[in-house]
């Protein structure tokens, strides 16, 4: 059985590759090619830690993502995301991998936010404001810059030291939310808080948000405003008990974006467009399974 740790996925694992991917693993799901129920998320014995269990049946693999969220990690010199993925192959139900799931949550993120991207923002965007200066915010730039050429990187974290280091890091400009936010061509929220960091009337005509931060019911990135527009989210079934930016805003989901990458819905027509990414288990599985054919040189 093929092991994979970090060090060797980050050797095999190819941005645009994943970009490509992913954008066929949405069409897949959206076209219910895919059998993949929503996460289970169970608590631990640590406060407000939690374990996650992602499964997923999706082609020719079939596995499962297992995934712990510790908050206080960082006070331990440790990530606050860390996972295993283990794959099976569909035919026979052998398993064939085990691939560490820390940096493959990490760029399928980012790499789904470039497919939406890619789709909704306009052609000649050029400004990009990023809230958040953690692994997911790092991994946004290096993805968007594959799909819009950015003429200008903003950046703002809660402890400007950090945004300070981010800024020479990926040649960005660190300033106040309001500042990066207004004016900006596409929007990035990659933040652990609880409640909005973004407000809607900072946003210009024509913005793309991409949301990835505030996983559950009560927690959000975004105030009412900002969801007020086109919303575009990964899974609905997902967002409907998941996605607190939706369910506090009472936001209307126009479609996936799986519908709209695969030419069954329109894009829609709004002042701002939100893409709210909750993260699924095809795209990790996706991603391992384009993880072992680099490594082995064949297909499951």
């Amino acid at each position: 059985m093929l092991v994979l740790d970090e060090p060797r996925i980050r050797d095999l694992l190819r941005l645009d590759a994943l970009i490509v991917a992913m954008e066929r693993a949405l069409v897949d799901f959206s076209a219910g090619r895919v059998t993949q129920p929503v996460r289970t998320i169970i608590p631990t014995s640590v406060p407000g830690a939690l374990f996650g269990i992602m499964p997923a049946v999706y082609g020719d693999v079939l596995g499962a993502k297992l995934v712990t969220v510790y908050p206080d990690n960082g006070t331990r010199g440790l990530p606050t995301h860390l996972a295993s993925i283990l794959l099976f192959r569909a035919a026979t139900g052998e398993p064939i991998a085990v691939m560490d799931g820390r940096l493959i949550t990490e760029v399928r993120t980012a790499a789904v936010s470039a497919a939406a991207t890619k789709a909704l923002a306009r052609h000649d965007a050029r400004v990009l404001a990023i809230l958040g200066t953690g692994v997911q915010a790092r991994a946004h730039v290096r993805a968007l810059r594959l799909v819009r050429s950015f003429d200008e990187v903003r950046v703002w974290g809660r402890r400007p030291d950090r945004a300070r280091a981010f800024a020479d890091e990926m040649d960005a400009r660190p300033m106040a939310a309001e500042a990066a936010v207004r004016g900006a061509d596409v929007v990035v929220t990659a933040t652990g808080a609880p409640e909005p960091v973004l407000q809607g009337r900072w946003l210009s005509d024509g913005a793309l948000v991409n949301a990835v931060g505030a996983v559950g019911a009560t927690r959000r990135e975004l105030d009412t405003d900002a969801m007020s527009g086109g919303v575009i989210v990964d899974s609905r079934d997902a967002a409907m008990q998941e996605s607190g930016d939706i369910l506090l805003a009472k936001a209307s989901i126009s479609a996936e974006l799986g519908e709209i990458l695969g030419g069954t819905r329109p894009a829609p027509r709004a002042r701002i467009t939100v893409f709210k990414s909750l993260g699924l288990a095809v795209e990790d599985l996706a991603t391992a399974r384009l993880l072992y054919e680099a490594a082995t040189g064949h297909a499951p």
